[in-house]
């Protein structure tokens, strides 16, 4: 099936998931649109990193789809979906401690469609992440949080997806090296990368995002342009501390 650059990269039709018994996601809808932010938020249990997790083939869904560039991808295996150049940098991070950061990003390039361009691909990492250029043969262990998370997002890159999931990069960060993370994903997104953003922090990820979901108990609460969802009075007080 083709698609046109009109088309919503990324489909979600009445999905649901369960782990065991107990059902996460209930006939779940949403659509995201090429190049712009659409971002997750809701409170713990929600259903946020479950929804990426079933976008990246990390949990089956029970029923429904989930359309990736016009196929439907729904419980595929994850290293298949890596290949369709669909990535993620997953809540925890996920690194190699006991690789150094030019390891951790080589080892994201596995699936790389152009093996040309490895070379293109690691410097453009480092010209979003000056810090891991530095650090470029240092264990990424021995990283701080912050630099751990920038590691976690560069591999991801490595893999020159058109679809970035990104789950919880502010997570466990000082106010400053969230700011500055933000500001990293704002200037990916703007050379044209779609990103799906999960944040407890929703705040920090409306101001950046072009559209928004309140997911609740496994449900879309509601939804909309994210300015909006901002000026929202129920949202404010929920979700923003006001």
């Amino acid at each position: 099936m083709s698609t046109t650059q009109n088309d919503p990269i990324l489909s979600f039709k009445d999905l649901s998931v369960y782990y065991g018994i107990i059902q996460a996601l209930h006939s779940v809808s949403f659509e995201v649109e090429r190049g712009q932010i659409l971002t997750l938020v809701g409170a713990n249990g929600a259903g946020k990193s479950t929804t990426l997790r079933a976008i990246s083939g990390l949990v089956k869904p029970k029923s429904g789809q989930i359309i990736y560039k016009g196929e439907n991808i729904a419980g595929m295996p994850a290293h298949e979906i890596v290949k369709k150049r669909l990535c993620q940098a997953p809540e925890g991070r996920g690194i190699f401690l006991n690789l150094t950061v030019e390891e951790n990003m080589d080892l994201g390039a596995w699936a790389a469609p152009d093996k040309g361009a490895f070379q293109a691909n690691l410097d453009r990492g480092f010209q979003l992440f000056p810090r891991l250029k530095e650090r470029r043969k240092q264990l990424a262990g021995t990283l701080s949080g912050g630099e751990q998370q920038m590691l976690a997002i560069a591999r991801a890159l490595m893999g020159q997806p058109e679809l970035l999931l990104l789950d919880e990069p502010s997570l466990g960060l000082a106010p400053q090296i969230i700011e500055k993370i933000f500001e990293i994903i704002t200037d990916i997104n703007k050379t044209g990368m779609t990103i799906v953003l999960v944040e407890q922090n929703a705040l920090q990820a409306l101001q950046i995002a072009h559209y928004g979901l309140v997911l609740e108990t496994g449900k879309i609460k509601t939804r909309g342009p994210a300015n909006e969802l901002l000026k929202s009075d129920e949202i404010r007080k929920a979700y923003l501390g006001d």
